[in-house]
């Protein structure tokens, strides 16, 4: 591996930067287009990212058509509002029906074009046209794309069932989609974006990741995806890599780091592969843009958390206690920490002499966390290939009995949406937490607040639409009112104390409420800030993370817990004792 440097390579015109949320993407595709800028050529940057900051990095209002950079010469910048324009598609789409159809029967179509799915599909639809435009081709001489869309969405857009009219005529359930009908118009540009995507003479994909084993994993993901239709022109970023060491903490991470880089899983193991060190700045402003890619100023930010008593897990672990919880959820973004909680939340439960089942769908999660009969934990582990494999074949054997092929096609394609994943996953833990009654249960993930609404609307609205979905289950019927329960459920948010978790996690909040779930008590894991480092670097980025602490302390409400970076792999009881 070696650190990146653009001017050495062979650059295609059209830069797609993709990657798990947190890991980085904005940072360097806004290092890459000011370096690009400042060796002399145009280059045009857009942002289909929810969580973009661009306006922060570069200092300066931006909108979806286009802002030149006066710091930057050569650069111009345009940010997309995907969120706004699947609004405005899912209002083009529901509008000729509203007066038409019974409310309930709308309501049900509003949610189905709400998911993550279709804000894709909406962003899609927005920068096609900077990909088609023939104008835009010859005044730029890089055009580069900050977050590409997923496999699932591109193989979406190539089948013709998911543009003929049997999806408004047969409502499918578990749709994160819904009709695409209402971009028929954009069919073509659509037909002609997919192909530039997959043209490695003038497409190239840069998956971006953190040297850990989780955003690792999901770039190797999403290269396969890519790959299966035809994106191959594809190289490696691996963002924030440790470069040395002089304390525990430090040394930690190093280990832990070099430990991911050391077991790259194979599908992006062979790719051309190249590294930035971690900065110790957070990426705003033009010079700390320009520095990205090629130095590091380490300034110690003299900031103070504003609440002065910080609460402790055992706060949230008493509260639990007190109210007498049934099910505990924590949810958040994959790598943030949820299992460790989870179990951290069941020990200190357990020691207060209640029963508890914890089940979790982290593969490694009962080989970190096993823990003795006696300390009054069950567990158990959900296996989700094999729980979404098993939903898959009863949603297909049941479509097959109405559905021409070419409808099966989309139907095959809409069952590798992450709503049928979420829905065959709550499925199962619906079946443990009906088992488990005289227990209190903890779930170390959950649901969405689209995809239980879709559960929902399933179960109310069934003598309404014809469903191609398979049967809900009792189990699930009777734990979504449970969920609505505040007196029985709590669902604590974790997430990490920078800017895309942050904002990832206030997303999922929404969500949740849309659903009628509230949330109360939120996690801040894996903190530099209290952590103790005394490395340089860290304690720089520690002092970042201050601004984040606050956000989420009076986002709160004051109830939020900071747990800090632990320098050995910990096990429930230890985590539960550090904090």
């Amino acid at each position: 591996m070696e650190q990146l440097e653009l001017n050495k390579l062979e650059l295609t015109k059209y830069l797609f930067f993709t990657g798990k949320g947190g890991v980085g993407k904005t940072s360097v595709a806004c290092g890459a287009a000011v370096s690009l800028a400042d060796l002399g050529y145009q280059v045009l940057l857009i942002s289909t990212d929810p969580a973009s900051n661009l306006q922060d990095v570069f200092e300066t209002e931006l909108t979806n058509k286009g802002v030149v950079i006066d710091a930057v010469k050569n650069l111009t910048v345009a940010n997309l509002d995907p969120v706004k324009a699947a609004a405005e598609y899912r209002e083009s789409v529901t509008a000729p029906y509203r007066g038409k159809l019974p409310d309930s029967v709308i309501k049900n179509m509003e949610e189905q074009l709400s998911g993550s799915c279709t804000v894709e599909i909406a962003a899609f639809n927005e920068f096609s046209r900077f990909i088609t435009d023939e104008k835009l081709q010859r005044e730029y001489h890089y055009i580069i794309f900050d977050t590409a869309p997923t496999g699932h969405t591109l193989r979406l857009l190539k089948l013709p069932s998911a543009w003929s009219d049997f999806i408004s005529e047969n409502t499918h359930g578990a749709s994160c989609l819904g009709q695409l009908s209402g971009l028929e118009d954009q069919k073509d540009i659509y037909k002609k974006a997919v192909a530039t995507l997959a043209d490695k003479n003038q497409t190239t994909l840069i998956l971006v990741a953190r040297p850990e084993r989780t955003p690792l994993a999901e770039a190797a993901r999403a290269a396969n995806e890519l790959a299966d239709i035809g994106v191959t022109n594809q190289i490696m970023v691996i963002n924030g890599i440790l470069p040395y060491w002089d304390d525990k903490v430090s040394e930690s991470i190093y280990i832990k780091q070099q430990k991911a880089l050391a077991n790259i899983p194979d599908g992006i193991r062979n790719l051309k592969t190249y590294t930035i060190p971690l900065r110790a700045y957070n990426i705003t402003g033009i010079e700390k843009v320009r520095a990205f890619l090629t130095r590091d100023d380490i300034n110690t930010v003299n900031t103070k958390i504003n609440t002065p008593i910080i609460p402790k897990l055992k706060d949230i672990i008493d509260d639990l206690y007190n109210s007498d919880k049934k099910v505990i959820f924590t949810m958040g973004k994959g790598g943030v920490g949820k299992t460790s909680i989870a179990a951290s939340i069941a020990l200190g439960l357990a020691g207060k002499g209640k029963k508890v089942h914890l089940t979790t769908t982290d593969p490694a999660a009962h080989l970190k966390f096993v823990l003795e009969e006696t300390d009054g934990i069950t567990m158990s582990h959900i296996d989700e290939k094999e729980v979404l494999r098993k939903y898959q074949e009863e949603v297909l054997r049941k479509a097959r009995e109405t559905m021409s092929e070419e409808d099966m096609a989309y139907v095959e394609e809409d069952l590798r949406s992450p709503c049928t994943q979420e829905i065959a996953v709550f499925r199962a833990f619906a079946d443990i937490v009906e088992k488990a009654e005289d227990q209190i249960v903890v779930i170390d993930t959950a649901p969405t607040g689209h995809t239980l609404l879709l559960l929902d609307s399933t179960q109310n609205y069934n003598q309404e639409i014809k469903r191609s979905q398979g049967d809900i289950p009792e189990s699930a019927k009777k734990l979504l009112p449970r969920l609505r329960n505040s007196k029985e459920t709590e669902v604590i948010i974790i997430t990490l104390a920078e800017t895309t978790p942050v904002y990832e996690a206030m997303r999922l909040e929404e969500d949740l409420k849309r659903a009628e779930i509230a949330a109360k008590w939120w996690v801040i894991n894996a903190s530099l800030y209290k952590s103790g480092t005394t490395n340089n670097l860290l304690s720089a980025k520690a002092g970042n993370e201050v601004t984040w602490i606050n956000t989420v302390a009076e986002h709160s409400n004051g109830k939020f817990v900071v747990i800090g970076w632990n320098t050995e792999e910990v096990r429930g009881d230890k985590l539960l004792s550090a904090v």
